[in-house]
């Protein structure tokens, strides 16, 4: 964007959610739930994104989150890929995240990271909704 003075840098945007069961229907809603907020919040624009990784606990596995993600429009030629996430036990259960590279000029201060559901515990320093001022 020459002679605009706006820089645009790969930023990173992390979100968390939960599924309410092992099913494609809660998978679905869940991580629809999840990128609406991040696309939304953040005014993003898949054109603009690099990759996206998702992670599902290990109690997660009747659909990949990257196959919902790339019915949306869109994300079709986003490269998106699906790992487990580590097992530790006692720790939240039914956990789908994603860490998403994106192009942006907006600042990593101004990146709203979604953490939504039982996931709000994760970051509850970013699971709040950030104040807009004036």
């Amino acid at each position: 964007m020459e002679g605009t003075g706006v820089e645009w840098r790969v930023r990173a945007i992390r979100g968390a959610t939960t599924a309410s069961d092992n099913t494609v229907e809660a998978i679905r809603a869940a991580v629809t739930e999840l990128l609406d907020a991040l696309e939304s919040r953040n005014g993003l624009d898949p054109n603009d994104i690099i990759s996206a990784t998702f992670s599902a606990t290990r109690d997660l596995d009747a659909v990949f989150p990257a196959s919902i993600a790339r019915e949306r429009l869109n994300w079709q030629q986003v490269p998106l890929l699906d790992v487990q996430q580590m097992h530790v036990e006692g720790s939240l259960e039914r956990c789908i995240r994603c860490l998403i590279h994106v192009n942006t000029p907006v600042s990593s201060r101004e990146i709203y990271h979604p953490y939504l559901r039982q996931a709000q515990h994760l970051r509850p320093d970013w699971s709040m909704t950030p104040i807009s001022l004036p």
